[in-house]
């Protein structure tokens, strides 16, 4: 349904590139609104640029630094005629002079604003507000330069424990101590790793969970203290602390341990006067216990699996939000319908420790099902390089329960064609199928403590051959080259030997 004609946002640059900016290009346009890519110079081919109405063009010696150009992207918006921004995830999506920059300059900033960003962007500021609204938090060691004193309160709470950069994520600057010995050296390198790659190289240690479960909550606020959560996630399978696969709701926790993690999440969210779409992360112990873990302050890459139970679009909300339209719905409004699943396809080599790969798509096979997304901004013969996170699109399933989705996920893989780069899809099948999986064993270890068990089976001549010859045949250039007759033959008619 289209906006009304006097709705304040006409036109939308998303500041961010590939499969995030399709997306929300697509609510954009269901809702009559102009959507701005911005792109540097090696993707002016790019499919979210061919798909917005609008491109511009960002100058940088890399890729990576045209993304982070916050002066370069808000002059585009305003070259553009954009009147709001919107900042996907990564890249500036969680920067707070960029969001106060971006109204300063007299355009919306979808997202919130930039005082809650500064407040639960910051770990130990965000644990210090969660913990004084009644969120637990785990037990903790607040950073200081006296390493001794630091050690000395560390052994105190007691191993194992988890150092954590303070103004960071994504598995940076994180290190499990298991004694004291290890304590100094695990400090040192979270520290230079959080200043390397956040400019902040303050970290802290806190009580270490073993084989926890990461499970969080997606929440909308409209910035006058009402939220609403639609329900929680469960991100527990992971590598080197990244997220591989994520579903909806999360798989079987003790009786009423997903509602008290779902209001504790809300409570946090209201007592920030919090405004549009966010995530709070929980870790869950086996003993029911949970521990406030960080806030996302913006759009989260599985943010799909929730829409597909809930059937709420959460960028269309975002945008609403964002207008001064407020909540749409109210938390009696959210009803779970089914199960959902998101599988990560990235380009990595799952057989070496993960490791980003590189090269072309060669050949992009999607499955199709009424049941079934697929997140991409993928286009045959695009180079897969390192300038930008592995991740190359999302494979998204719903099912009526959560055995059926899990079944459908599979399926999915199996039909699913990414040729030209090594990708993680084989491996996503096997993780999906193990029992473990299944019966919902899971934590945030589980990569590791499967390894053995989700290691390929050795491969024969002839299935490899049966392999590399089914793959040729999905291209359609090879199966016209093999079997079409050649037009002057053609035309010689059935008079030929």
């Amino acid at each position: 349904m289209s906006c009304p004609d006097d709705y304040p946002i006409r036109k939308i640059l998303i500041a961010n590139r590939g499969e995030i900016a399709c997306r929300v290009i697509r609510s954009a346009r269901a809702m009559g609104l102009a959507t701005v890519a911005v792109h540097h110079g090696v993707e002016r081919r790019a499919r979210h640029v061919r798909e917005a109405d609008a491109a511009v063009e960002l100058r940088g010696d890399t890729p990576v630094a045209a993304h982070l150009d916050a002066a370069q992207i808000i002059e585009a918006a305003r070259a553009s005629g954009a009147d709001a921004i919107h900042p996907g995830y990564g890249f500036l999506s969680e920067n707070a002079a960029f969001a106060r920059a971006v109204t300063e300059a007299g355009l919306v900033f979808i997202g919130p604003a930039p005082e809650t960003i500064e407040l639960m962007g910051d770990k130990i500021s965000s644990r210090d507000f969660a913990a004084s609204h009644g969120v637990p938090v785990a037990p903790s060691v607040m950073p200081t330069e006296d390493v001794d004193a630091f050690a000395k309160a560390a052994a105190e709470i007691g191993f194992p424990l988890l150092i954590k950069a303070s103004a960071g994520g994504g598995g940076k600057g994180m290190h499990i101590v298991r004694s004291a010995s290890e304590l100094r050296e695990a400090a040192r390198l979270a520290a230079s790793e959080a200043q390397r790659y956040f400019g902040d190289g303050r970290v802290y240690a806190e009580t270490y969970v073993d084989q926890p479960r990461h499970i969080e909550v997606q929440v909308m606020g409209d910035g006058t203290g009402k939220v609403v959560h639609l329900f929680e996630r469960e991100c527990s399978v992971q590598r080197r602390f990244q997220k591989i696969i994520e579903e909806a709701p999360s798989a079987p926790l003790p009786a009423g341990l997903a509602d008290t993690i779902c209001e504790a999440a809300v409570r946090l969210a209201a007592a920030a006067n919090y405004r549009n779409a966010g995530t709070v992360e929980f870790i869950a112990g086996a003993d029911g216990r949970f521990f406030f873990l960080e806030m996302n302050t913006r759009l989260q890459v599985e943010h799909p699996v929730t829409e597909m139970i809930t059937g709420i679009d959460l960028v269309r909300a975002q945008i609403d939000v964002a207008a001064g339209r407020g909540l749409a719905f109210s938390q009696a409004d959210m009803v779970r319908n089914g199960h959902s699943i998101e599988c990560r396809i990235c380009a990595e080599d799952p057989d070496r420790q993960f490791m980003p790969e590189i090269g072309a798509i060669r050949y992009l096979g999607i499955p199709e099902a009424p049941w079934l997304r697929f997140e991409h901004g993928l286009d045959p013969g695009q180079a897969v390089t390192a300038d930008f996170d592995p991740m190359l699109a999302k494979l998204v399933v719903h099912g009526a329960t959560r055995t059926e989705a899990i079944g459908r996920a599979i399926t999915a893989l199996g039909e699913l064609s990414v040729l030209g780069v090594t990708t993680n899809i084989d491996y996503l099948a096997r993780v999906l199928a193990s029992d473990a999986f299944g019966a919902g064993r899971l934590h945030t270890g589980f990569v590791l403590e499967h390894a053995d068990a989700l290691a390929p089976a050795p491969l024969s001549a002839l299935a490899s051959d049966q392999a590399v010859i089914a793959a040729a045949l999905g291209f359609h250039e090879f199966r016209q080259q093999v079997f079409d007759v050649p037009a002057l033959h053609a035309a010689i008619g059935d008079w030929r030997n």
